[in-house]
């Protein structure tokens, strides 16, 4: 009788250790697809699906802030070839230096109007001279604000010669609304040419 409830006592140690250890592997399953199904449902939740031309397309959601260095680049990058890459025509310099103003505040309108005040433009134009702007490299720091250094080329075109010149200039960044006029929003401030002077002249 004693050796009969031995075994009884027994299996019922084994039945509990079974029921436990399903348990156990029923909530670490449970777990690991709660995990997978919030996964999934937060991917879901990061893509948008447009109609195109009666093709579903995927578009996915990101943090813009993420991107706000090479923004920042190209920003900048935008401004110096706008507002120093010019040609002998009144209507095409005035065009680019409208569209550079937007994407700086009263620091680059100043320079304007020195050059202006100086007859830069009339002398371009009357001489047929073009100016090329080459950005090089834009080095953005991760500070707030951030400040923007910009190191380029800048190649006068003469009709008998070109002028090579090595250009440096500095400003910060401040974050304002995106619009067509400044698609990166960004606003360029206290900008200033640290260096813009001739590297050769070579004849044509």
């Amino acid at each position: 009788m004693f050796a009969s409830l031995k075994t009884i006592d027994s299996a019922f140690q084994q039945v509990k250790t079974l029921a436990l250890i399903f348990i156990v592997a029923v909530l670490v399953l449970a777990g690991t697809i709660a995990y997978f199904a919030f996964q999934t449902t937060n991917a879901a939740a990061n893509r948008i699906y447009v109609l195109e031309g009666g093709q579903l397309l995927t578009a996915g959601a990101r943090d813009a802030r993420a991107n706000r260095p090479v923004e920042a680049r190209s920003h900048v990058t935008r401004f110096h070839e706008l507002f120093f890459t010019l040609d002998p025509d009144q209507k095409a310099i005035d065009s680019n230096v409208n569209k550079a103003l937007y994407l700086a505040d009263n620091s680059a309108k100043r320079q304007y109007e020195n050059f202006k005040e100086k007859g830069f433009y009339n002398d371009l134009i009357a001489a047929n001279i073009s100016l090329e702007m080459t950005v090089d490299s834009v080095v953005v720091t991760n500070s707030r604000p951030m400040v923007a250094r910009c190191y380029g080329h800048q190649r006068v075109i003469r009709a008998t010669s070109v002028t090579t010149r090595n250009f440096l200039s500095e400003c910060s960044l401040r974050d304002v609304t995106r619009s067509e006029n400044n698609p990166h929003g960004f606003l360029m401030e206290n900008w200033r040419v640290l260096k813009n002077e001739d590297l050769n002249t070579l004849p044509r």
